[in-house]
Order: C-alpha cells, then structure tokens, then sequence
C-alpha cells in the first residue's frame, strides 16, 4: 500500500470567489468614467524643444542674459512660425546625472510658467545652467527668469 492518499477527482460543487471577481479587475470600479479629463499642467503649454546643434550654435550668437542660475540666449527667427521653442542645456561641469536633470526639470517649469506671457514669439530661448544655479532659490531663478527675459526683449 502507498502512503498517498486518494482523493477525488470531482471538483465540489461551490467554489470560493475567485481572486478577481470581474474579467476587467476591479468590481467596484465602474468601466466607464463619466468625470470629464482634466487638463495636466505640461498640457496647459507644450513646449517645442530644441534638439538640433545647429540651432544651439545659431542661437549663441543672439541676445544674452546672464544671471545667478543661468545664461538666457534669445534669438528670434525671422520666419513665419510664431511657435515658441526651448532649449536646454546643463554641462558635465556642473555636477552627476541626477543634479544635471533636476536642473533641467527646473528650467522646464519655469519655462512652462513664465514664456507664454514674457516669451518672445517665433523665438528660439536657449537655457545655459551654471554651478550657482543647482540649490538657487525656486523663487529667485523665476525672477531671474523674468528679469532675463524682459532683458532680451528690449
């Protein structure tokens, strides 16, 4: 005789509730949302980046400004296109990886704040970070910001 025990092959009849009680997961969510999407904040502006070299090098031959955090270049254009664009660029000099980016992260939401209204129009705005501006004061690099863009305009 073996020490197995025999057990049936039939299942019984009532099964326990399975782990997930609907096909599409949750039960108490509903399949539709009848709440309307709201807008996110980088949607309220979509910022047109500049990747391009060329643009980066044509843009450092127009107006500077430069301030505690950061170098601001404007260069307008002069085509058709009345669309705003940003560039952003932060050297090995400054720091790693992760003091590099939330520079640019910085840059990016003063960008998304302050261009629609201070921006200038069919303009290339070109970011240059500097050492200064890695623990800077939000509040002082948005009137940095301001005051380089009011600079560039005149």
């Amino acid at each position: 005789m073996s020490d197995e025990a025999h057990f049936s092959a039939e299942q019984p009849s009532t099964r326990p509730a399975s782990r997930i009680s609907r096909p599409d997961g949750d039960s108490r969510r509903t399949g539709s949302d009848s709440r309307t999407p709201r807008t996110r904040s980088q949607e309220t502006l979509r910022l047109v980046t500049i990747k391009a070299r060329k643009d980066f090098l044509a843009a450092n031959s127009a107006k500077r400004a430069a301030n505690g955090g950061f170098v601001l270049l404007v260069r307008d254009r002069a085509d058709a296109d009345t669309t705003m664009r940003l560039g952003i660029t932060v050297t090995k000099k400054i720091g790693n990886a992760v003091v590099r980016n939330r520079m640019k992260r910085r840059f990016r939401a003063l960008a998304r704040e302050l261009l629609p209204t201070h921006g200038v129009c069919g303009a290339d705005h070109v970011m240059i970070g500097r050492t200064s501006g890695i623990e800077r004061d939000f509040a002082l690099l948005r009137k940095d910001f301001v005051k380089a863009l009011e600079k560039t305009t005149k």
